[in-house]
């Protein structure tokens, strides 16, 4: 167990089971009364951000969250098999735990993978990727980057929206956190 005077930007702390990460904490010292501690907590799974006050020297729970670099190997059903780049484990990541970076993840990829005693916690994808486009509705005479856009599916499956001129099998830069469009790629 530690104390508040722990408290820093990035720490975890776990709190009624669940693991919360510190995103800004306040010492206060008000003129009457005891010291405080004001914080701003993350959820490290859904990413909710609540507020939390602690008295002065009360005890936290501290855990350990190791941050490692993967590669992504492949998928094999409900779950993504990754491979760690220091010493060559592979790691089974269930589905649920990837969420959305399942839309953007090429085999080889690398990525970045939270752990908490063994256990993967997220997914951290860069924070563009390049994907090639496999469908798309053919662009007609005249269509501009500045008109409107259409639907086009990307390698990985995911359907994103692109400006009407982009045809098949070109390669475009694509917002993870997002998913639009960020610009052509020239090889």
């Amino acid at each position: 167990m530690a104390s508040t005077a722990d408290i820093k930007n990035g720490v975890v702390l776990s709190i009624d089971g669940q693991l919360w990460s510190v995103i800004e904490f306040q010492h206060v010292k008000p003129g009457k009364g005891g010291a405080f501690v004001r914080t701003k907590l993350k959820n490290v799974v859904s990413g909710k951000t609540v507020d939390r006050t602690y008295n002065a020297g009360a005890k936290i729970e501290i855990e350990n969250v190791d941050r490692r670099d993967f590669t992504y190997l492949y998928s094999d059903g409900d779950g993504f098999v990754f491979m760690d780049q220091t010493d060559f484990d592979q790691l089974t990541v269930p589905g649920t735990v990837v969420g959305d970076a399942a839309n953007f993840m090429l085999e080889n990829q690398s990525v970045t993978v939270a752990l908490n005693n063994g256990n993967p916690l997220y997914v951290e994808l860069p924070a563009s990727v390049v994907l090639e486009i496999t469908y798309t509705e053919p662009g007609l005479q005249g269509d501009r980057s500045t008109g409107g856009t259409k639907p086009a599916t990307v390698e990985t499956g995911y359907e994103i929206q692109v400006p009407l001129f982009l045809e098949t099998g070109t390669k475009v830069k694509v917002d993870t956190r997002t998913g639009d469009y960020l610009g052509r790629v020239n090889d």
